[in-house]
């Protein structure tokens, strides 16, 4: 496993609400928890991959997707069984939609 983490500066959430977790750990998918980090007025993610050495892939699309929400003052903790980058993308925004419902 390789834990990495990262911090991005945007936009704050609308309001702190109660955690939410979306996804399953299983090979070829990941699971998002998201929780509110009143600390800090970044976002910030920490991801633990079974997928060494993407650094660089996990960065760009974590990136973008802090970039295109209004994520700041949250805390994501992503745990991954070797998802594309395509269903880390899905898999944050289905999260963020549960997170700003709840």
């Amino acid at each position: 496993m390789e834990t990495l983490e990262f911090s991005f500066a945007s936009q704050p959430s609308a309001a702190a609400r109660a955690p939410t977790l979306r996804g399953v750990v299983g090979s070829g998918n990941l699971e998002v928890l998201i929780v509110p980090a009143p600390g800090s007025d970044d976002c910030r993610m920490l991801v633990h991959t079974s997928a060494r050495g993407f650094r660089e892939i996990w960065h760009a699309v974590l990136e973008s997707f802090s970039a295109s929400n209004d994520v700041g003052k949250l805390s994501f903790v992503i745990n991954d069984m070797g998802a594309t980058p395509a269903v880390v993308t899905l898999r944050l925004s289905q999260a963020l939609a549960a997170y700003n419902e709840s």
